[in-house]
């Protein structure tokens, strides 16, 4: 009978084109790994970066795509309704890609100099780049804890492969046991949600909503909160950001840019996708809760960016604020709110994963500290270099004909257009306030070095000077015409609103 019923199974349709970025990432990292195992002699480290930069590339082709895909024959879902294939999904794939690219040029001179395993590094990365577009593509609050686990797994061991280095271990341990916290509230959450609804399906939990009144909505609300606490630990939001700023310093450079822009994007991704696919018909209870952690996230990332001396701490705290910023976008809770969030979500990436790299050419990595004062003199020595670190730096305090300047310009706007007069201040405020911190490092760079000092001698590698040259022109060009990047956020949006 039990042989019977399992011959009676009937097995969900797998869309493999529809798989194609997963399965990309993935068949790069496995191949990586597979090569480097049986060739007996030491691979090169060019061959991690190259594999890694056309698995960045080829993911983006095939998001391109489905992305072309879905504007004919309109989203779909995949393997059971687990996965959605629609523009926002496939707007996060295409930002991973990016940042795998970037993070695997930016990496390519870094791993010799710190005598990191780069075969293992690039395998490492692209895992973890599969597990946030998994994220990222989720309709199911179970495969999107696969998704976290897959990416948080492969960041863990990032950022403890600087093996030289205390801080590398310690930084690697802090994350994985505040990340082990993160993933026991968010599976609380989700066992609560189910315990109230009686699916895991982000479709089905929104039809159960939407068509059944709940005389007591204790545990649905809980749940609520659970879920976004594990999340707002993923995205480094307040109070639950006490990890970023030693994780950040502690961890190789180029992997604290990919923490910053590619996992925190998932887990805006995550967030987005959570609360407006499934729990949309409730945004009045749950709006609140943003609002508050979007106001304390502002507060605290620029006040305490402001005090610190080490430029990583600096850049961690400043992460912080920009957490904030989406988090307004998100307690607008509309299509300009959520449209404003992919917009500077993708923007803050190319500055941050910059800025990232430009740290990693510059700090004094083996001590394991980066002081504001290593950058005096930059301006000199590396006129250029400095050059495109300021505008990195100016980008993210919003200055006019940068990209920031029109992300910061959106998300305050969506909060006025939905009447969050306190939240759109507080952001404009605190965007003053971390402007501080930005120009102490833009001064500090070109002011002269002091008497027995001297301007920091720094080596471009040309990978490096590629990538930095790639977000530069990003953010520079989507300063000036942003318009088409503008269009292309809100094209992403109306099938994410659709169970408002």
């Amino acid at each position: 009978m039990i042989l019977a019923q399992v011959l009676e199974l009937d097995p969900p349709a797998i869309d493999w084109w529809a798989l194609s970025p997963q399965l990309v990432l993935v068949g790069a990292a496995l191949g990586l790994l597979v090569v480097r195992a049986l060739t007996p002699w030491p691979m090169p480290d060019a061959v991690g970066t190259w594999v890694s930069v056309l698995a960045g590339v080829a993911t983006f082709g095939v998001s391109y795509g489905l992305w072309l895909d879905v504007r004919d024959d309109g989203p779909r879902s995949v393997i059971a309704n687990a996965l959605g294939v629609d523009g926002f999904s496939l707007f996060f794939t295409m930002l991973v890609a990016v940042t795998v690219v970037l993070t695997a040029l930016l990496s390519d001179g870094y791993l010799a100099r710190n005598r990191m395993l780069a075969s293992e590094f690039h395998a490492l990365l692209l895992c973890s780049a599969a597990g946030a577009v998994v994220m990222a593509s989720a309709n199911d609050l179970i495969v999107l804890f696969l998704g976290l686990e897959t990416l948080s797994i492969g960041l863990y061991v990032m950022a403890a492969m600087q093996l030289l280095r205390m801080r590398s271990q310690e930084a690697a341990m802090k994350y994985f046991i505040m990340g082990a916290f993160s993933s026991a509230f968010l599976l609380y959450g989700v066992a609560l949600v189910y315990g109230a609804t009686g699916s895991t399906n982000l479709v089905a939990v929104r039809a159960f909503l939407v068509g059944t009144p709940l005389f007591d909505t204790t545990v649905l609300l809980v749940g609520f909160a659970l879920l976004l606490t594990g999340l707002a630990f993923k995205v480094a939001a307040a109070p639950f950001h006490m990890w970023a700023p030693d994780v950040y310093q502690g961890a190789p450079s180029p992997v604290s840019g990919y923490m910053a822009s590619a996992a925190k994007a998932a887990g805006f991704a995550a967030m987005l996708r959570v609360f407006f696919v499934a729990f949309g018909s409730y945004s009045v209870e749950w709006e609140p809760l943003v609002a508050v952690l979007a106001a304390l996230t502002l507060v605290v990332g620029a006040v305490m960016a402001i005090v610190q001396t080490d430029v990583k701490r600096m850049l961690a705290y400043s992460s912080v604020n920009h957490a904030g910023f989406v988090l307004v976008a998100v307690a607008a809770a509309s299509d300009a709110g959520t449209a404003a969030a992919l917009f500077y979500l993708f923007t803050y990436t190319l500055m941050i994963i910059g800025s990232f790299g430009v740290v990693a050419l510059v700090g004094t990595e083996v001590e394991g500290t980066h002081p504001l004062d290593r950058y005096r003199g930059l301006a000199r020595s590396r006129p250029l270099l400095a050059f495109a670190f300021t505008f990195f730096l100016l980008g993210q305090a919003g200055v006019p004909f940068t990209s920031g300047f029109v992300a910061k310009f959106l998300v305050i706007g969506a909060a006025v257009d939905a009447e969050n007069y306190v939240l759109a201040a507080l952001a404009m405020l605190s965007a003053v306030v971390a402007a501080f911190m930005y120009l102490r490092i833009v001064l500090a760079m070109y002011r002269t070095p002091e008497a027995g000092e001297e301007a920091p001698q720094v080596r471009i590698p040309w990978a490096s000077g590629l990538a930095l040259a790639g977000a530069f022109a990003f953010t520079i060009v989507v300063g000036f015409l942003p318009q088409f990047f503008i269009e292309f956020s809100r094209d992403a949006v109306p099938v994410l609103l659709a169970g408002r």
